[in-house]
């Protein structure tokens, strides 16, 4: 299967967590039919890695002006500095995809490139109307410690997870902040589809670890709102399986 097939890719789609949230987004982007990329916060320079990037305060008016050529094409409002750019606020994000007749993939949290996070106060930022959320965490992150080494924000995950910071980090803790409404879950929207990511499935022991974290991501779910867990490796555009609840 097709990581396209697998993750969800109509409507506003967001992407939160740790692992794998930018491959999603330009592995995704370059497989679709005039795919929009942006973000609520701030993403590193991605030009390279779609056909165009316009940085305007004005993003309605370039996705009118586009043509085939300039898609997949990145919107953003503002560059930070010589390594990253600004993202729009959800108002911003959901009137573009309100707008275009493709889909619009965000960066809906930042991660400070590490493998596995739980959300701050202030995210995710995920615009109301969003079709579904993707929640990510790399299998690399399985039996090793609770430190920031590997974690963004380990005080966080620790809380979620119940564990202690310094623990090492189980299938079941990475399940238990996938399936947390303070971790991946938190301010999904009640009616937007919920897919979580194992990424960085990259062999035999990395796939064991992915299926013990979607067994209990399933578990911990009460409410119910996982629809599946994708396991992949999407560096290299691969999927591994589909777990369906």
């Amino acid at each position: 299967m097709d990581p396209e097939d697998a993750l969800p890719t109509e409507g506003l789609v967001c992407v939160v967590g740790a692992g794998g949230k930018k491959t999603t987004l330009y592995t995704l982007a370059n497989r679709l039919d005039r795919a929009v990329v942006t973000a609520t916060v701030r993403i590193p320079i991605f030009d390279d890695h779609v056909a165009r990037v316009a940085v305007t305060g004005d993003p309605l008016d370039a996705l009118a002006g586009a043509d085939g050529d300039d898609f997949p094409l990145g919107l953003v409002p503002e560059r930070e500095r010589d390594d990253r750019y600004l993202g729009y606020d959800t108002e911003t994000v959901a009137a573009v995809a309100e707008a275009h007749d493709g889909p619009v993939l965000v960066k809906a949290d930042g991660a400070r490139m590490r493998e596995f996070k739980a959300p701050s106060d202030r995210e995710p930022q995920i615009p109301g109307s969003a079709d579904a959320v993707v929640p990510i965490a790399s299998a690399h992150v399985v039996g090793e410690p609770l430190a920031e080494a590997r974690v963004h924000r380990p005080e966080r995950v620790a809380a979620v997870a119940d564990i202690d910071v310094g623990d090492e980090i189980t299938a079941e803790a990475v399940g238990r902040v996938l399936a947390s409404p303070k971790g991946g879950l938190k301010d999904v929207p009640g009616d937007a589809e919920a897919v979580a990511l194992v990424n960085k499935v990259d062999d035999a022991d990395d796939e064991a670890a992915a299926r013990a974290v979607a067994a209990a991501a399933f578990d911990a779910d009460e409410a119910g709102r996982l629809d599946r867990v994708v396991l992949a490796a999407l560096g290299e555009g691969r999927v591994v399986d589909v777990i369906e609840r």
